[in-house]
């Protein structure tokens, strides 16, 4: 699957907040902070991972498996299979 240049913007600058979470985090673990403090930011750039993840797999049901299924055949088969494995993934993480 590529990202649809439709969401990308969208999806490029909750990666760009993530990346500033995760240097915070790195921040303050160096600083010694209270350990429940980075507890909470660690939870909240999960959160915000998981719904870059999320919003990537609505792209993909909606674009590359509709149009597999539309088409039918083997295609439409392994974009199913592949939907069925991100899935599992993310219930797993």
């Amino acid at each position: 699957m590529r990202v649809r240049s439709t969401g990308k913007d969208d999806h490029l600058a909750r990666l760009r907040r993530v990346e500033g979470q995760v240097r915070g985090l790195q921040r303050m673990v160096a600083d010694d902070e209270y350990c429940i403090d980075v507890l909470t930011q660690i939870s909240a750039a999960t959160k915000a991972l998981q719904a870059v993840s999320l919003g990537l797999l609505d792209q993909h049901l909606k674009h590359c498996v509709a149009d597999a299924l539309a088409q039918g055949g083997d295609n439409a088969d392994e974009k199913l299979r592949e939907a069925g494995e991100a899935i599992a993934r993310l219930v797993r993480s």
